[in-house]
């Protein structure tokens, strides 16, 4: 829809600053706006796409925003005689079209004589405005291919993308991606889990790669995203304390809690990173682990055993119960029993804590909860060609959540109990800092 009356765009653009006038130009939108629907409703003209009645306001609004940069650039408002000695002055426009969240939109874009004007609403070369990019990096982040980006802003904008241009977009993550796995990082955790989601990526083949993920709970009680790696699926020990020196060279001195799965090697490497730390296994990784070992048709049952063993209100009573268990099922599952004896010394860790402490070092479902958004992003897409672009859309998850602060996914519950109760077991490691 072409929109042939000047007189709106000139009053937006030589709005002055002061609350009257401001309230006045306020007015003169709402009329417009009003005056655009009525005229759609009576042409049966389409709400987006090209010629669409919001590219027509969007038109309105950016030669009317790109008028005022000139008229401050130039130093006197359009039609002032005062521009007649200064110098410089208009030079007619030259016509653009930019792509934007409602589609394509033709525009007109003011020229100065002297060719000094820089304009920032739409810079020069850009073809599409910030927003729009916004859009392709949100549907990205959702799982779908550069295809299906093209596909759906065809037929949702009426507006045709190329792939390459698309690429371009989600490229610009990269440089974002790699300033935030290098972000100075807190000196003090209350808490840190570790935990993996497994996804496909072609390395000369397809192949299931482990994506590990580590969140921390700082001490105003803030789920923090700390880092990602991509893992072989054979970690040991070499693999993981690089990671974690990783984490400490970026500033993380002290971890209160560590709570992880029984990954080879892990549990060692993070008390050689942070001597003071207490490591904790995650115990529903630790029962579904278990069963492994046992029929399906048992699986039920002892899954109630055992969560009578890990909700004992202490070590001794754990010890008693899991005993009894032991009796049940020993004889039938050695290879069960075996699993949590050998990881007896870091399952019981947090039965000394009260309850407020426990709800939140049991287990890693606060990690579990952003793996299932992990998977939702990456389902749909098969397998990704690289390391790189897995890394980028799980980033894109994370940030689509709180583009602001991408790495803070939200604030533990019930906090201020919980590190009042922590400051009764570590002392100066929380008052301190």
């Amino acid at each position: 829809m072409a929109i042939k009356d000047e007189s709106p765009r000139e009053s937006v653009a030589n709005s002055v600053r002061t609350g009257a006038e401001l309230a006045r130009a306020a007015q003169l939108d709402r009329d417009l706006a009003e005056q655009l629907i009525e005229r759609a409703r009576r042409e049966g003209v389409n709400l987006v796409g090209e010629g669409g009645l919001l590219s027509g306001l969007v038109k309105l609004v950016l030669e009317g925003a790109l008028e005022a940069e000139l008229t401050e650039h130039l130093g006197y408002e359009k039609g002032d005689k005062a521009g007649a000695g200064s110098g410089n002055s208009r030079n007619g426009t030259s016509k653009k079209r930019v792509l934007t969240d409602v589609g394509p939109v033709d525009i007109e874009v003011p020229r100065d004589r002297a060719g000094s004007f820089v304009p920032q609403v739409v810079p020069k070369h850009s073809r599409r405005i910030q927003g729009f990019d916004a859009a392709i990096l949100s549907l990205y982040a959702k799982g779908l291919t550069t295809g299906e980006i093209q596909a759906h802003l065809a037929e949702i904008y009426d507006v045709e993308v190329s792939r390459d241009l698309i690429s371009r977009a989600t490229d610009k993550v990269a440089g974002e991606l790699d300033a935030w796995r290098n972000r100075p990082l807190d000196r003090t955790y209350a808490v840190i889990m570790i935990d993996a989601i497994v996804i496909k990526i072609r390395d000369g083949a397809v192949a299931n790669r482990p994506v590990y993920v580590a969140i921390g709970i700082n001490l105003q009680g803030e789920r923090d995203v700390l880092g990602m790696w991509v893992g072989s699926g054979g970690e040991g020990a070499k693999a993981w304390m690089t990671w974690l020196a990783e984490l400490k060279n970026r500033g993380v001195q002290d971890v209160l809690i560590a709570c992880c799965d029984g990954l080879k090697g892990l549990p060692d490497s993070i008390q050689n990173i942070w001597p003071l730390a207490d490591v904790q296994l995650c115990v529903v990784h630790m029962v579904r682990h278990s069963l492994k070992y046992a029929s399906t048709k048992h699986w039920s049952l002892i899954a109630k055993e055992l969560r009578y063993v890990y909700t004992a209100p202490t070590a001794d009573a754990a010890e008693a119960r899991f005993a009894d268990f032991e009796d049940t099922w020993g004889t039938k599952y050695p290879a069960l029993i075996a699993t949590w004896r050998r990881s007896w010394e870091h399952f019981v860790m947090f039965l000394r804590f009260p309850p407020e402490i426990r709800k939140i070092v049991y287990t890693t479902n606060m990690i579990e909860s952003l793996n299932a958004r992990f998977r939702q992003a990456t389902r749909r897409r098969g397998h990704f060609p690289d390391e790189q672009s897995a890394l980028k859309v799980l980033y894109l998850v994370i940030r689509d959540k709180q583009p602001n602060r991408p790495h803070i996914t939200g604030q533990t519950r019930d906090w201020k109990a919980a590190i009042n109760t922590l400051a009764g077991y570590y002392g100066d490691r929380i008052t301190d800092y």
